[in-house]
């Protein structure tokens, strides 16, 4: 297994990396939407959702994957009745072609105020 640090992406907000390869597989810890270097939140969910798909991209470059290898992701939302219908069309935005599975869950709240969190794995190419 190795450990990877995502350079341009934001700090973990605990004692974990960005992401973990094991074998052809890579296993991103939750991303959200913080903004690199600092502790900002985007506001709205829109503004959210855009940054944490942004950040994702960061780990998965830096882990030598890219955005069309993401396998598997789960998301997580603090409010889904009012966020899911703006992130789930900005989902469609991002992923037009060859989407990964998805599983969309609400839960109460995360470790930061934030509104969005996901949590990725993907295949990479030998």
């Amino acid at each position: 297994m190795t450990s990877i640090t995502a350079e341009k992406a934001p700090d973990p907000v605990g004692l974990y990396p960005h992401a973990k390869r094991v074998g052809n597989l890579l296993f991103l810890s939750g991303v959200g939407p913080r903004v690199k270097g600092s502790a900002e939140i985007p506001q709205g969910i829109e503004a959210q959702c855009r940054s944490v798909f942004e950040n994702v991209k960061r780990v998965l470059e830096a882990s030598g994957a890219a955005w069309e290898d993401l396998a598997d992701v789960t998301v997580f939302l603090t409010n889904m009745k009012e966020d899911f219908p703006v992130y789930n069309k900005l989902w469609a935005e991002y992923f037009a072609e060859n989407p990964p599975c998805r599983t969309t869950v609400e839960i109460n709240c995360l470790p930061t105020p934030i509104s969005i969190e996901l949590k990725c794995i993907a295949a990479l190419k030998e």
